[in-house]
């Protein structure tokens, strides 16, 4: 998980230490003295008093309640709408700390598609690595990191499991910034159990350093709407689920059945190009359009997706449909039982599912016959695919002029004839 997508105006002084400075020092006196925690539930784990009286607490309190952060707040409140009464239900029936509801508003602002530089993605910011224990799939067609359901459970199993190690909320908190073993192996070195202590050694890295006392802030300006100006009055959003047995385009499900498309796309924004698994799956749609929705789909004259239909022509691949349409080789295949790249015959159709508006692939260029008088060893990881990318030729011309199967595995260490790249 990483830190910090949101980001207020102003903030520009993350990632420098802020401790030491006297105008600085100054400042969060005087907002320590103008907020103060009085009005904050005495029994919160996260916000309690050491929490609140941080310099950085405190730094963060001013930016998030001033003009541009409460817009940013309410933005981003707006956005987490239809997400909210799902992540607030979670945590109550975990019997987790309350202000966790605020945790994606420093991780992602609520956007659903947030997509940090180090590839971390979703609400609450997850990275391919640590996905395995919490049943998220990313594949050509679902990135599972993007379903609040399946990424809220996982994010609350993996802040309810650091606890469990760690005995304290803000370490826990601490441990899904920068990970569990890092801060137990800090904890060990240290012999300090306490994220304020550590913090105040500089025991962290910046990000880590900003980040509970971020959302620290976020949730005791969020605890009081009236007295900072938050707009609690966000409509209360019902969603239910649908099972699908074929295939659907969600902005053909979207205008046949009067949902509004950005909202049907953000309550199922895992669907990476709007488009249902052939395999089915169960589709999150407004509680209000269900009886439209379930009309539409039982209609069988309604076409839910669309496909484009290629007609074979002299030196077509799969490989060059795969790239031109942007579909996998995989999601062809499915969709054209018996299909081999091996053997296409010219002027058969293949139908490939439309994850994009993109006209007719042109007529292939004329082949130029590749001399494979150069050798490649490989290595781990390479198959014909990537192979056939870095020497510029088809990946089937390459398995036959080494006598092999397209699907076949390549072993490390084989040696392959190549063409010489000049």
């Amino acid at each position: 998980m990483l830190c910090g997508n949101f980001m207020l105006a102003g903030a520009q002084e993350e990632g420098r230490p802020l401790r030491g400075r006297r105008d600085a020092g100054q400042k969060y006196e005087a907002l320590s003295s103008q907020y103060n925690q009085n009005s904050v539930d005495s029994s919160s784990l996260i916000l309690t008093s050491r929490a609140l009286e941080q310099a950085l607490t405190q730094y963060y309190i001013g930016l998030y309640s001033s003009p541009s952060g409460i817009a940013s707040l309410n933005a981003a409140l707006e956005r987490g709408s239809i997400y909210l009464p799902f992540i607030r239900e979670e945590i109550r029936r975990r019997n987790l700390p309350p202000e966790l509801a605020y945790l994606p508003i420093v991780e992602s602002g609520f956007v659903i598609t947030a997509r940090s530089r180090s590839g971390a993605v979703g609400l609450w910011q997850f990275m391919m690595n640590s996905i395995s224990p919490f049943d998220m799939r990313v594949t050509e067609l679902i990135d599972e990191r993007r379903d609040f359901i399946k990424s809220t459970r996982g994010a609350l199993q993996k802040l309810q499991d650091n606890y469990r190690t760690l005995g304290d909320w803000h370490l826990a908190l601490a441990a899904y910034n920068c990970g569990l073993g890092e801060v137990t192996r800090t904890v060990r070195r240290t012999g300090v159990r306490d994220y304020w202590e550590l913090s105040a050694r500089n025991q962290f890295k910046q990000e880590t350093l900003h980040y509970v006392p971020k959302l620290a802030a976020a949730a005791f300006v969020l605890s009081q709407p009236r007295r900072f100006g938050i707009d609690i009055w966000q409509d209360q959003f019902e969603w239910t689920t649908v099972p699908l047995r074929r295939q659907v385009s969600l902005d053909i499900l979207a205008q046949e059945a009067g949902i509004d498309r950005e909202l049907l796309r953000n309550l199922n924004a895992e669907l990476l190009h709007g488009i249902t698994p052939a395999g089915g799956c169960n589709l999150k749609i407004p509680l209000a359009r269900l009886a439209s929705v379930t009309e539409v789909l039982e209609r069988e004259d309604i076409r839910l997706i669309r496909y484009h239909y290629h007609i074979v022509r002299h030196g077509d691949t799969l490989w060059s449909m795969s790239r031109h349409y942007g579909a996998s080789l995989n999601t062809i295949e499915q969709h054209n039982p018996g299909i081999t790249g091996r053997y296409l015959r010219i002027g058969e159709t293949v139908i490939i599912p439309a994850f994009a508006d993109i006209a007719p692939a042109p007529a292939p260029a004329p082949l130029e016959t590749a001399v494979f008088n150069g050798s490649h060893v490989v290595a781990r990881g390479e198959t014909f695919w990537s192979l056939g990318r870095r020497y510029g030729v088809d990946p089937q011309a390459l398995a036959e002029a080494n006598g092999m199967r397209l699907d076949q595995i390549l072993h490390v260490g084989r040696t392959l004839k190549v063409p010489i790249i000049e």
